[in-house]
């Protein structure tokens, strides 16, 4: 497993070199985690509404169903782990009371913040239909995509 973490960051990482913007970066990581890791099976990106920076809009993203669109920052995992700026894992969404729910099939999710030079542009958002799928090496790959992605937006 930690094999297939190693190349998808690799051919991320490589990718971001090149990539024309930032949308692509993000469809590619989304696309690649989700094709990749069969458990990850919604995958997306949350951006700061530039106009609105109290929500979280939906970017990029691969699954089978439509995620809600908007997320105001004190709502849900996405906002739990936005306005603490730390990541937030779930074992069992259905234990925990922050869960603003997208699909009544996610059992498990992890949310990480993009920083970019300190500041909230977004977050990477996995979503799992079983439970516990997130151990601590699945954590630090998915912490590991998301920087990619805070590095890029860094360069601008």
């Amino acid at each position: 497993m930690i094999l297939v973490h190693e190349e998808l960051l690799r051919e991320f990482q490589q990718f971001a070199r090149t990539a024309p913007t930032a949308k692509s970066l993000m469809e590619r990581i989304a696309q690649g985690l989700h094709e990749k890791m069969t458990r990850y099976n919604w995958v997306g990106f949350y951006l700061v509404d530039p106009a609105d920076p109290g929500v979280l809009t939906v970017g990029p993203f691969v699954g089978s169903f439509t995620p809600n669109a908007r997320i105001p920052l004190d709502t849900g995992l996405c906002g739990a782990a936005a306005t603490s700026g730390q990541v937030v894992v779930v074992d069992d969404v259905s234990q925990d009371p922050r869960y603003f729910a997208g699909s009544s099939m996610v059992n498990s999710e992890i949310v990480v913040p993009v920083f970019v030079k300190n500041k909230l542009a977004g977050e990477l958002d996995v979503e799992s239909y079983f439970a516990g799928t997130f151990s601590k090496p699945e954590q630090e790959f998915v912490e590991a995509c998301a920087g990619v992605v805070g590095k890029y937006l860094g360069k601008g």
